[in-house]
């Protein structure tokens, strides 16, 4: 079964443009890689300043494989020609899961 993974920003309420428009500009940057299956960023609507970036790999393989090669050239540098830019976030945890079931609407 698949693997999910979710990265639990802290994101200041002054940053949380910044972040989303961070991601969007990252649009099709992950779904290329062996093994993805799912994202999503999920803003925070009340009692939190906690964005949920949430993906779904096919093995905990395919994840870190992406982790050390993509994700992480895409995080040390700003983008092409840019110097690297000041984190939105203020803290990051990552949460592991292995999907035991899952289901969808019916056809």
């Amino acid at each position: 079964m698949s693997v999910v993974k979710i990265n639990v920003l802290t994101v200041p309420a002054e940053q949380r443009e910044v972040l989303e428009k961070r991601f969007a500009s990252r649009a099709g940057a992950v779904e290329n890689s062996d093994g993805f299956e799912w994202f999503e960023l999920l803003r925070p609507v009340e009692g939190t300043d906690q964005y949920l970036v949430y993906t779904r790999w096919r093995s905990d393989e395919d994840f870190q494989a992406w982790m050390e090669g993509p994700m992480k050239a895409a995080h040390q540098h700003g983008g092409e020609g840019e110097a690297p830019k000041r984190p939105a976030a203020s803290g990051s945890t990552l949460w592991s899961f292995e999907v035991v079931q899952s289901a969808g609407p019916k056809a």
